[in-house]
């Protein structure tokens, strides 16, 4: 039985204002303890993010709820035809599939806080997860776990591109002598624990046999070029 679909659209997200990232927590994320100048016992002195800062983190996250609504429909794709022939992965593959769902309301949940729009090709990228979910899965076992390596690769990459950039920015500031907000900092670690959940994934598929899929340079090859291809588009439409 194929696991049910969860915020297959993402609700409460209210649309791009300006630059995006609105959230006045998000626009103050460093504040100085004793900035030079203010008295010890006044406000504390935030500093907002720059345009290129809010463009990357309206960027990040749209780029993310994309890329987590894909891996949802991916699974549901997947799970019917996956577990029909091979009972014993119900399980993995309902657990898979919970996390993603759980990123997926994450991400949506950021999206509405921040303001920030989803892609606009939302519907395109949803179709073509769906398509390829049940394409490998049809293909066999070793292809829809071929599919999973590929994906989980590209996003794990991803991931970690996000988190450096986010700890170039908290030295940067800590470099100044400013405090990072802890809104910020919690970002930080949802990227990582979702980068770790998927990078999970990757060794599950390996482990299941996706390099026995064949052929399995060019079925991954293909996807991950496809995932680049998504992940680019997002982050500009």
């Amino acid at each position: 039985m194929a696991p049910h679909r969860v915020l297959l659209r993402p609700r409460a997200v209210l649309p791009a204002r300006g630059l995006g990232i609105r959230s006045p927590r998000f626009l103050s994320t460093a504040q100085s303890a004793t900035p030079a100048g203010d008295s010890p016992n006044g406000p504390p002195k935030r500093k907002p993010l720059t345009k290129e800062q809010r463009d990357f983190l309206s960027s990040a996250l749209r780029v993310n709820q994309t890329g987590e609504l894909a891996a949802t429909l991916i699974y549901t794709a997947q799970t019917p035809p996956i577990v029909n022939r091979h009972p014993n992965l119900r399980p993995l593959m309902s657990h898979m599939y919970a996390q993603e769902a759980a990123h997926l309301k994450t991400f949506n949940a950021l999206l509405a806080r921040h303001r920030v729009r989803p892609s606009a090709l939302y519907p395109l990228w949803s179709v073509m997860a769906t398509g390829l979910g049940w394409g490998t899965a049809m293909m066999g076992r070793e292809a829809a776990m071929a599919c999973t390596e590929a994906v989980e690769t590209e996003i794990g990459d991803h991931y970690n591109g996000q988190i450096r950039t986010l700890l170039e920015i908290i030295s940067g500031w800590e470099a100044e002598g400013y405090e990072v907000g802890e809104e910020f900092r919690e970002l930080l670690g949802t990227l990582r624990r979702i980068r770790d959940e998927e990078l999970e994934h990757l060794d599950h598929a390996v482990d299941n046999d996706a390099r026995k899929a064949e052929p399995h340079w060019l079925l991954t090859g293909f996807i991950r070029l496809g995932c680049r291809g998504a992940i680019w588009v997002s982050e500009k439409v």
